[in-house]
């Protein structure tokens, strides 16, 4: 994935199918790069079948009088003349002693590890050819195909097309399937057949891609004779690779050098071009001035970024200038399966094949509806929704989700609220919440950082208690109005874990559960017999306040939250009828596993009436929120009239792209949530197997020792660990939003630190950590499948850097 050197050209050269003649064209271009002059590098990754057919033998032979030029090399060899990944199998099946087959990563590894130890060797511009084996879906030694193996290399590619009868089909299908993984395809050569002239067609498909096709006579008929054969195949190759430097090969040539040199020099000026055009969201401009400050991303694949490292420091052109990158941020929140995962790409490119964008209002599709379907039967609507409705991204979907709760209240106490008062209603929430960006989600929150010149908010928020890990000990932290109720008057309390303090049934029965509801009744009354607006809704983020600064509540303080708000008869009633006011989950940064929870109703032993999911829900690739409602709540818009309808929607309302993609993400999420890295981070939190465990249960992918010893550093105020997200506050006396101490304090986390040993990234390069930060709290988040390799790599890079500090 970073590979990307400024004295080494690499290609990867991929084949359309078998026996279209890769090896041949491969040797012409190893052979015309040392005609001109360069030194030569051959990798061929995986060689099955006897040594007398090895390609890198074969290329070596076929470099002619420059073969001094040419370095050739094979990885693993299998003398079974089948696929790669059979011949593994039939290698340990039948062979006396037996071959270790390497994972994919080890796999990438050694691929990786061998271009990096030849691009220290030139002391001048070279080349470098890595063959596949077989088609583009050939499987490599695990079983993984090819195109997704060799993905997080990202190497630029030449495509080898078929010049036989459907060699037409099986270029174009193997092109569009590097396309939909992201590959890089520079070049496609090709036999001239003069029967079939695939040629002819596929140079005007490809030119209107911008992708050259060029097209060579075909190698002579091997012949029986070994020195016949061998004088017939030296006429060919001098034929189309002449040692007067012309012909189409060395066009060939040209390009591929014109296309790295282009690669350079785009990657080089676009931090300018950057700083020159373009507007970030959350940034003050003025604080990056730098060509150095701006992160352009190359590529992404799992959990890393492939970084442009070239304004950072002069550094020797052996070093490749792309280095990975820890996305600690999962992308603002939104990875939940690792970047450009295949089975997204494809979801997306089904749906966008069958529907693109079709209109929604009074229409269905089947993206859309299976989708909506699921969410309400089976996923966070279970036992309570009843409609789900589609919008662009979390804040539409409060937004949404606002309106259906304001209009749901005013429709039911349309006898005291007369004209004007049903614009004055206001919403009840908490102290450092945010629903997003769009005025009327940030009318739902008070005056803060992110509010803005026409923020008018409506509405009284509590300051809440908050949970988190200090000194290895759980603390329950009160707000100086809550904490002058109890009887001893403290403001932390030391609970007796992580997970008594959210085991919500236990903790009903405690006195502090008593202090929450006095508390919260005698304001409400308050408010009530002030002059404030009249409260409509309870919006609430369950369990953790994002950009609020990773504020964990006390779930007993939301718990006893919402069933104050309920009033007396929420025991009572049915589950599709609201009471009280209308209570909406905020679980677009939370839901769907982040916590290692489908969704907090589960934890906090009720459902809402309202909610709303995005982020996760789409596996980080295109933007979707679904609002999902009770059925008392959809009847409020229901009558003879449109004007009472639910007059809100978007252009791209149920995009089909996006629903297709999330159901395929919610496929995916059902699998790991039984899988082994997902049993063993529960066990090291002490939660029972997968079968067995409940629902209820706190656990977190970062381990816990880890967080206890990071909790109990002088300079630390606070950690806590829930799932995916990691949560560190810096002790600082100007804490908030505005505070750049977290920030400064891991600004060398940035920087890959260099190590003989292989890191977990793709491909073994040292990487550096992206994060982010809300003032003096530092977070990282994981995603759903991330390594644990990856995980206390990041770790231990995380510990160093607090412990320097120490």
């Amino acid at each position: 994935m970073s590979l990307l050197f400024k004295n080494l050209r690499i290609h990867q050269i991929f084949g359309a199918n078998t026996d279209v003649g890769k090896t041949v064209l491969t040797s012409a271009l190893v052979r015309a790069s040392a005609v001109a002059g360069h030194s030569v590098y051959y990798l061929k990754p995986v060689s099955t079948g006897p040594m007398s057919d090895a390609d890198d033998e074969r290329v070596l032979a076929l470099a002619g009088p420059h073969k001094s030029r040419v370095d050739s090399k094979c990885l693993f060899r299998f003398d079974d003349p089948v696929s790669p990944h059979l011949a593994a199998r039939r290698a340990n099946e039948t062979g006396v002693v037996q071959r270790t087959v390497p994972t994919d990563d080890a796999f990438v590894n050694a691929v990786a590890s061998h271009i990096r130890s030849c691009a220290t060797k030139p002391d001048m511009f070279s080349h470098m050819y890595v063959e596949t084996a077989g088609g583009v879906h050939s499987p490599t030694l695990s079983g993984t195909t090819q195109l997704d193996a060799y993905r997080p290399l990202f190497l630029p590619t030449v495509l080898i097309g078929d010049s036989r009868l459907g060699g037409i089909s099986s270029t174009i299908a193997s092109y569009e399937a590097m396309m939909l993984r992201g590959y890089i395809v520079d070049a496609v050569l090709l036999f001239r057949d003069e029967y079939y002239r695939n040629w002819e067609y596929l140079s005007p498909y490809f030119a209107e891609r911008g992708v050259p096709v060029v097209s060579v006579d075909p190698p002579p008929e091997r012949q029986s004779d070994p020195k016949a054969d061998a004088s017939l195949t030296e006429h060919y190759y001098q034929d189309i690779v002449p040692d007067n430097g012309e012909g189409a090969i060395f066009d060939v040539i040209k390009h591929l050098d014109s296309c790295h040199t282009r690669r350079l020099e785009e990657l080089d000026s676009m931090p300018r071009r950057t700083l020159d055009s373009i507007w970030w969201p959350f940034v003050q401009h003025g604080h990056v001035k730098r060509e150095a400050d701006v992160n352009i991303i190359d590529s992404a694949w799992g959990d890393f970024f492939s970084v442009y490292n070239g304004k950072r420091s002069p550094s020797p052109s052996d070093n490749s200038i792309l280095e990975p990158q820890f996305d600690g941020s999962a992308s603002w929140w939104t990875q939940a399966i690792g970047h450009a995962h295949p089975s997204l790409a494809l979801a997306a490119a089904r749906a966008a094949g069958r529907y693109g964008h079709v209109m929604f209002p009074e229409a269905s599709h089947l993206p859309a509806l299976k989708l909506a379907e699921r969410l309400i039967q089976d996923g966070p609507g279970r036992g309570w929704a009843s409609r789900a409705f589609f919008s662009d991204d979390g804040s539409t979907g409060m937004e949404v989700a606002i309106k259906m709760a304001l209009r749901a209240f005013a429709t039911r106490e349309a006898g005291q609220l007369g004209g004007a008062r049903r614009k004055d209603l206001g919403i009840l929430g908490l102290k450092g919440s945010y629903h997003g960006d769009t005025i009327g989600a940030m009318d739902a929150c008070e005056e803060g950082v992110y509010t803005c010149e026409w923020h008018d908010a409506k509405g009284y928020w509590f300051d809440p208690p908050t949970v988190s890990i200090r000194k290895g000990k759980t603390v329950v932290a009160l707000p100086p109005a809550i904490a002058a109720e109890t009887e001893d008057g403290q403001s932390d309390i030391e609970t007796v874990s992580l997970s008594w303090t959210y085991n919500i049934d236990e903790r009903l029965k405690s006195p502090l559960a008593s202090v929450y509801r006095n508390y919260i009744e005698r304001t409400l009354q308050k408010l009530k017999d002030g002059n404030g607006p009249t409260i409509a809704a309870l919006i609430l983020e369950p369990l953790v306040m994002g950009a609020g600064g990773m504020i964990f509540v006390d779930p007993l303080f939301q718990r006893v939250l919402i069933d104050v708000v309920r009033g007396p008869s929420a025991a009572t009633r049915s589950s599709s009828e609201w009471s009280g006011l209308p209570i909406i989950f905020d679980e677009v940064f939370i839901g769907l596993y982040r916590l290692g929870l489908q969704t907090s109703s589960t934890l906090l032993g009720t459902t809402p009436d309202i909610s709303v999911n995005a982020k996760i829900l789409t596996g980080g690739l295109v933007p979707l929120a679904v609002t999902l409602a009770s059925d008392s709540i959809y009847r409020a818009f229901l009558s003879d009239d449109k004007v009472d309808a639910l007059l809100h929607g978007h252009s791209y309302t149920a995009y089909p792209v996006g629903c297709e993609v999330a159901h395929e993400t919610l496929d995916i999420l059902d699998k790991l949530t039984t899988s082994e890295s997902w049993r063993v981070a529960r066990e090291k939190w002490k939660v029972p197997e997968p079968e067995k465990v409940s629902e209820t249960s706190v656990w977190s992918f970062w381990d816990p020792e880890f967080v206890h010893v990071v909790s109990r550093m002088d300079h630390v105020a606070e950690v806590m660990a829930f799932g995916t997200v990691l949560s560190i506050k810096i002790k600082d006396e100007s804490a908030g939003y505005q505070s750049h101490s977290a920030r400064a304090l891991l600004e060398s986390i940035k920087t890959a630190v260099q190590s003989e040993a292989l890191s977990p990234a793709p491909g073994g390069s040292p990487f550096g950590i992206h994060y982010r930060t809300l003032g003096n709290v530092a977070y990282f988040m994981l995603s759903l499948n991330t390594p644990p390799s990856v995980v206390r790599a990041v770790e231990e890079r995380v510990w160093a850097v607090l412990e320097k500090r120490h």
